[in-house]
């Protein structure tokens, strides 16, 4: 594997799209300018196709076209990680066998949804997956969008038995269970596994509690400020990583007052970044909620 470890500071990029009669097609350009922004900021790693990225509605072609495009732009400065994900085991495979075709350094694969598979299950998933391609992997366990949530002794068990699993993305939104992933891998192993908050406002306390960055939402707007945020963090100056950590809170929390990646896109398109356009069932942020989102904006200079 070319990448043994993945940490800090890691956007789940949005994939822009452009308005063309009734259809949002793909607005290569603007995903190109925004991967330069996220490098510019000084990122760690970029993760594409992941929920924030729409990837539910992006078909097989845009999905491959979605990853080699960052790929190429990206040109191996950090890694790039795909989402591919689903709650078929043999679809997973299918998209984990693209993305490595096309140049992903690494997957990312939430824990199946809607069937709610069982711990066993959930280790054959990974187990399956691992198999077919020779990519690390990190697990994503949001339980807000999968409606089931792997408790840390599953989490930490996949990660014994499956050795390409290598990180996890925890998006429970509670910090007791991140510290207990950490607690027991730190007992027991396996050793340099990381554990990646899902949640930004979650991110410089978790650091502060033996936890390795994160994969977030906000890094797109402000990737520098998030980034610095990060290794200031993980270098152990906590007042300056504290002070940036509250400089950000109120975007952090604005960007989920409706449905990610909503909130991120809009705010996006203020900045310049991208046009202002989602997939249905998606659809534009509501007027109350926009002004909150500019405000937040304004507060940090990005606007």
């Amino acid at each position: 594997m070319k990448y043994k470890n993945f940490f800090g500071s890691i956007p789940a990029i949005v994939t822009p799209f452009k308005k063309n009669g009734k259809e949002n097609e793909l607005d290569l350009p603007a995903l190109e300018k925004l991967v330069a922004y996220q490098l510019e900021g000084g990122v760690d790693a970029i993760v594409v196709a992941g929920s924030t990225g729409e990837a539910v509605t992006l078909n097989e072609e845009e999905y491959v076209t979605v990853i080699k495009t960052v790929v190429k732009k990206v040109s191996g400065k950090i890694p790039v990680i795909a989402g591919a994900g689903s709650n078929d085991t043999k679809k997973a495979v299918h998209l984990s066998q693209l993305a490595k075709k096309v140049g992903a350094d690494g997957l990312l694969h939430v824990t199946p949804y809607y069937n709610k598979p069982t711990p066993n299950g959930l280790v054959l998933h990974f187990k399956e997956i691992a198999k077919a391609v020779d990519l690390p992997i990190i697990i994503y366990n949001v339980p807000g969008r999968t409606g089931s949530n792997v408790m840390p002794a599953t989490i930490v068990r996949i990660a014994r038995e499956v050795p390409s699993v290598i990180a996890v993305k925890e998006a429970s939104g509670t910090l007791s269970q991140k510290m207990e992933i950490i607690n027991q891998v730190s007992k027991n192993g396996p050793k340099d596994f990381a554990v990646l908050s899902g949640d930004d406002d979650l991110t410089f306390p978790l650091i502060a509690l033996g936890g390795h960055g994160c994969i977030s939402v906000v890094c797109n707007e402000a990737p520098k400020l998030f980034s610095d945020m990060i290794h200031f963090a993980l270098s152990g100056d906590l007042e300056k990583a504290k002070k940036l950590h509250y400089s950000m809170l109120d975007l952090m929390n604005t960007n989920f007052i409706e449905s990610n990646p909503i909130p991120v896109k809009t705010a996006l398109a203020k900045m310049g970044l991208i046009e202002e356009s989602l997939r249905l069932p998606l659809t534009f942020i509501e007027d109350k909620n926009r002004i909150l989102l500019e405000k937040a904006l304004k507060e940090l200079k990005l606007i």
